[in-house]
């Protein structure tokens, strides 16, 4: 009996020895499945990251090849805008003059020797001098006028929409030129997923296209009309010529629209160069006595005089822009410089050089005389001005408040009526 008692314990505890054995070896598989599984996962991690590493390189190596694309296009598109073509034809009137000056002096020059070796009698070297000054001039006035076709044709292709600025040469991702206006773009994708390095699924969201004309656009503006002088309030009787004296603006304008959700104010700023010129009557010029600049009558028959001011001002003006904003698909979209327009404001600055040029004649030899200095003009310069128009052409009046010179007994100040031009 105790035997079979004995045997009977032995052969349980086989049996358990051999569940445990098993259920242990279950465990232990299970275990080195889980582990070899993580490793695996990680390696696939690892693996998922060096991709996006590698993909994120590619595409800085890309962008860095558009920028450089990007460089030598606009490089290629800026030597053909509007301002190096107008700097060109500028540079060629000044080196037309400069050349046929220079060979003007080489053939009086010659002249000269003939008549040191007394070749040539001092009357023939006056009259051959005179000859040579005339044909030169000649040359210059036909060389020059080509040239100033050029640079007329220049503004008008300005105008049509023919040349882009240096500002922006080309249609770039972040602008858009269209009928001369610039636009903003806000370029957006579309729903995209993609998973990260840790295998969460991530969405892109859809952002939408917007529209619209930048807040602060450029202008090249242009302006030239008749010039006079105020005196006691009027320019009755004045001492200047009406349809002689003239004055001259360029520059450059900023214009912001103050309101970002209406169209009608704007704020117009920016930097110009203005020449006043006044030709006086009765053959008189400007004379400095002291402190007082006055016009004396000239002792010589004069064919020509012209005084000239050169400013650098600063004008600021609130512009009131009639142009419709127009809505599509429920954007509402802003343009500028296409109806009726109407800017008040003023300008101020500081006055660059002063000059008086006078022509005559005197035994049928020709002068030309220039004269330069301060004259006791007014060193700065303000003043209001106002415009109305449409489109890009205004009618342009400006009025300064300072006399022209500042300790002139009778006070005297300028006052330009002329029309104004403003290139988008």
């Amino acid at each position: 009996m105790k035997s079979k008692i004995h045997e009977y314990k032995n052969d349980n505890y086989y049996r358990v020895s051999k569940n445990f054995t098993i259920y242990l070896a279950l465990l232990l598989c299970l275990f080195a499945s889980k582990m070899v599984a993580q490793e695996d996962r990680k390696e696939q991690i690892n693996e998922r990251k060096e991709q996006i590493n590698e993909r994120k390189e590619q595409i800085k190596e890309r962008k860095e090849q558009i920028k450089e694309k990007r460089k030598e296009v606009v490089a290629k598109y800026v030597d053909n805008s509007f301002e190096s073509k107008a700097k060109a034809i500028a540079d060629k009137i000044e080196n037309i003059t400069k050349e046929e000056k220079a060979t003007l002096k080489s053939e009086v020059e010659a002249v000269n020797v003939q008549l040191e070796n007394g070749s040539i009698t001092k009357e023939q070297a006056d009259t051959k001098k005179k000859d040579l000054a005339q044909a030169r001039a000649t040359i210059i006035e036909n060389r020059v006028a080509v040239a100033q076709e050029e640079l007329k044709e220049l503004v008008q292709q300005k105008v049509n929409g023919k040349i882009a600025s240096s500002e922006n040469p080309l249609n770039q991702k972040d602008s858009l030129i269209y009928n001369g206006k610039k636009y903003s773009i806000s370029v957006k994708v579309k729903d995209s997923t993609y998973i990260d390095a840790d295998g969460i699924k991530r969405v892109y969201k859809k952002k939408y296209k917007e529209y619209s004309e930048r807040r602060t656009t450029s202008q090249f503006v242009f302006a030239l009309g008749l010039n006079n002088v105020v005196t006691d309030g009027s320019v009755e009787n004045s001492d200047f010529k009406f349809a002689g004296s003239r004055f001259y603006e360029w520059g450059v304008s900023y214009n912001t629209r103050i309101d970002k959700s209406h169209n009608l104010l704007h704020l117009k700023y920016g930097a110009s160069l203005v020449y006043n010129d006044l030709r006086p009557t009765e053959n008189r010029v400007f004379a400095v006595n002291g402190n007082q600049t006055t016009l004396q009558t000239s002792t010589i028959d004069l064919k020509s005089a012209r005084f000239r001011n050169v400013y650098l001002v600063a004008p600021l003006h609130l512009e009131f822009d009639f142009t419709k904003k127009k809505e599509k698909e429920g954007k509402t979209y802003f343009n500028t410089h296409n109806s009726f327009r109407l800017g008040v404001g003023g300008y101020a600055g500081i006055r660059i050089k002063s000059k008086q040029k006078i022509e005559y004649e005197i035994d049928d030899v020709d002068y030309d005389e220039k004269a330069k200095g301060d004259f006791n003009a007014s060193n700065f310069i303000y003043g209001l001005s106002a415009y109305v128009g449409y489109k890009e052409t205004s009618l342009y009046i400006k009025y300064d408040l300072n006399p022209i010179f500042q300790d002139n007994v009778v006070k005297q100040n300028n006052v330009s009526l002329g029309i104004r031009f403003d290139f988008n």
